[in-house]
């Protein structure tokens, strides 16, 4: 495993100083080859960072946002990845930035995917940036033990792109991108807070099947060393 561990005093200093790294990095990016990419992950614990993110001083018309992941529900229902983003990241200065959603209206969560596929090959790759999370069962992205097309996300002959996956955990079916697609982002993040999840990722770096606690793919696998950001 190749992975560096940044631990701040609480989530608020963690928020902001993440927010200064992949700030820098897609301003980076920006000066390098004029446009930046950026796939961010879903849930409560990201939220303070989106905010302390939107206000940063980037050339955001050259920024393309996108999800890691993403419920097979419509932007406005609750659930929806695409509204926490929308509420909480694309706004203030960052409201000038472009969104690549997952979800489509489409006749399957698999002509979604196809679409939403299409359309990220369209932006290159690899990703400038990936914020992954981390759940207590050990998924990222939507790589859930148990998961329909877990064997398939997480194998590195998979190629870049969007697949579908259910799970009992899941709740509604999922649109996530595949390893292929978050393992090389130039800058690869980790971003959990709290005791219980420091102990999830104690597990995760320990011997067991990557099928059990698939962010063990990443943490082994990923061909970019994972930067570990936590905060009690």
């Amino acid at each position: 495993m190749s992975a560096r561990l940044h631990e701040f005093k609480d989530g608020a200093a963690l928020a902001e100083g993440l927010a200064e790294r992949v700030s820098t990095a897609l301003a980076e990016a920006v000066a390098a080859r004029g446009k930046a990419t950026i796939a961010v992950s879903g849930g409560s614990t990201p939220k303070a960072f989106f905010k302390a993110l939107s206000a940063r001083d980037i050339d955001w018309p050259k920024v393309t946002i996108t999800l890691v992941d993403e419920r097979f529900v419509p932007a406005d229902n609750p659930r929806s990845n695409h509204l926490l983003v929308a509420e909480n990241l694309l706004q203030g200065k960052a409201k000038a930035a472009n969104f690549l959603p997952l979800f489509r209206e489409a006749d399957s969560a698999e002509e979604a995917a196809e679409i939403a596929s299409a359309d990220a090959a369209a932006l290159g790759a690899p990703f400038d940036v990936v914020i992954l999370g981390m759940g207590t069962d050990g998924h990222t992205a939507s790589f859930f033990p148990g998961g329909s097309r877990l064997a398939e996300a997480i194998s590195a002959q998979t190629p870049r792109g969007v697949i579908t996956m259910e799970a009992d955990g899941a709740g509604e079916t999922r649109l996530t991108f595949t390893f292929s697609s978050l393992q090389d982002a130039r800058l690869l993040v980790l971003h959990i807070e709290g005791e219980g999840k420091k102990d999830v990722l104690a597990a995760a770096t320990g011997d067991g099947r990557e099928a059990e606690m698939p962010i063990r793919a990443i943490l082994r696998r990923a061909a970019t060393p994972v930067d570990i950001y936590w905060a009690p």
